[in-house]
């Protein structure tokens, strides 16, 4: 009997038991309801805001609109109205994927201590949004606008207002050269670039750029540089106000370099010019090393502190070494043709040849396809030649006499009225290199290996029709 009524007690505490967990758990489900939803719990028009302010962590950043919008702490700052308004638009339309209705607890969600605390103004109406922690089954964030309720949200506002002042300031712009008429370089370099079409300047179509002089430059050389400096990083600034002092300070009352170019958009009808400013503090400034003694050793720029500046702006960016290295690089060396010959071989009808006192002569028949070459009346293949020739490019650019022996002469005829030969002559210099002179006047040294790799092509031609 007494294990029966043993049996009988434990069975009452255990019914109350789960009497009390029903009612609990029917209690806290009416506290707390969840439930999906598609509800849009804010629309606040941007341009009705004027006011925002927000606070992660001790930072607090605060901004409000005169017309345009200003920085709370410093109105000298430069804002990026699109920025703002970016942020704002978060809440032009703020829909939620799920409601947590009648919450009493709201430590559980991180909404006691928010990651984020964001107060936006109207003239009418101020708001308040908490951003908590994230939901455990879903990893959606959840969110407090005062209303007494919590919200999960698949948009979490922390992908936009998680950035520092820098990311929102009005950043100066290079734009991106479509068509570009002239570029005038001041300073460590002084020319300037003229674009010129069809100027019967050059035996090559492709060369629209040429100096003062006339003289052509590598268009993909000069497109490369211009694309540098369209793309400079802009991202870091030292300073978004400069005075006189901070302009001395970081070189710009007298840049070491200043570029000026002269553009046109793509629809060619809007005309306009960019000022580029580059120095390095004038304590910094020594000068520039563009190679090392060693050959293969390459220029270190990780040392070099250097700083730039669009225009009049008041904003001087901080530029890294590779960047101010490669925008000095805009002598009329560094941009001119790198190769002996650039011309397309295809307007070539022949070649003659002087190799150890012998004259050869290649001649071209044919046009497309169809186009070949022959030498004493038979066809022979001239790819090891033309890949010679397209190799021969130059180690350093001199004026210096040619005084050594000759390795090899070429007259290239080409088919063209104001070019209608170019004579390269290749002559020793020293064990490694040869100087290549062009139409009798010095042009640069080349590799003696790629110097005798062209002779040993022609050898290989004439020796092979000899046999």
């Amino acid at each position: 009997m007494k294990r029966y009524r043993r049996i009988l007690i434990l069975l009452g505490v255990l019914a109350v038991a789960c009497a009390a967990t029903f009612a609990v758990s029917r209690y806290e489900e009416y506290k707390e309801e969840i439930a999906n939803s598609d509800e849009v719990i804010l629309e606040i028009p941007t341009d009705s805001v004027t006011t925002l302010s927000w606070t992660i962590g001790d930072e607090t950043l605060a901004f409000h609109k005169d017309e345009s919008w200003l920085y709370d702490e410093d109105e000298a700052f430069p804002v990026d109205d699109e920025k703002i308004e970016s942020l704002l638009s978060q809440f032009s339309e703020f829909g939620v994927s799920f409601i947590i209705e009648n919450v009493e607890d709201y430590g559980q969600y991180g909404l006691d201590d928010p990651e984020c605390t964001i107060d936006i103004a109207t003239a009418e109406q101020s708001y308040e949004i908490k951003l908590g922690d994230f939901s455990q089954m879903d990893e959606q964030r959840y969110v407090d606008i005062g209303d007494g309720n919590v919200y999960l949200v698949s948009t979490d506002p922390m992908d936009a207002y998680d950035v520092e002042l820098s990311d929102l300031i009005l950043n100066d712009e290079i734009p991106t050269f479509d068509e570009v008429s002239h570029i005038t370089f001041a300073g460590a370099e002084s020319y300037t670039v003229t674009y010129e079409e069809d100027s019967g300047k050059s035996y090559s179509d492709d060369d629209v750029y040429f100096n003062p002089e006339g003289q052509p430059l590598d268009t993909s050389l000069v497109n490369s540089y211009l694309t540098d400096l369209s793309g400079v990083d802009l991202s870091e600034y030292v300073t978004y106000n400069a005075t006189d002092e901070e302009l001395e300070e970081y070189g710009m009352h007298d840049p070491e370099l200043t570029v000026t170019v002269d553009y046109t958009t793509t629809d060619e009808e809007v005309y306009g010019t960019v000022v580029v400013s580059i120095a390095r503090a004038p304590d910094d400034r020594a000068t520039l090393e563009t190679a090392s003694d060693d050959e293969d050793e390459e220029t270190d720029t990780s040392d070099i502190t250097a700083y730039l500046r669009v225009g009049e702006s008041q904003i001087i960016y901080k530029l890294s070494g590779d960047d101010f290295t490669a925008l000095m690089d805009a002598s009329y060396d560094a941009l001119r043709h790198q190769q002996v010959f650039w011309g397309d071989f295809d307007t070539v009808t022949q070649v003659d040849i002087t190799l150890e006192g012998e004259s050869h002569t290649l001649t071209a028949s044919g046009e497309g396809d169809d186009r070949t070459w022959s030498y004493n009346g038979s066809e022979v293949d001239l790819t090891d030649f033309t890949d010679a020739l397209d190799a021969l490019t130059a180690d350093s650019f001199t004026q210096e006499a040619a005084t050594g022996q000759e390795e090899i002469s070429l007259t290239l005829h080409l088919d063209n009225e104001n070019f209608p030969t170019v004579t390269i002559q290749i002559t020793r210099y020293n064990g490694e290199l040869c100087l290549a002179s062009v139409d009798g006047e010095s042009v640069c040294l080349v590799s003696r290996a790629d110097a005798m790799d062209l002779v040993e092509a022609v050898q290989t031609i004439v020796l092979g029709q000899s046999e």
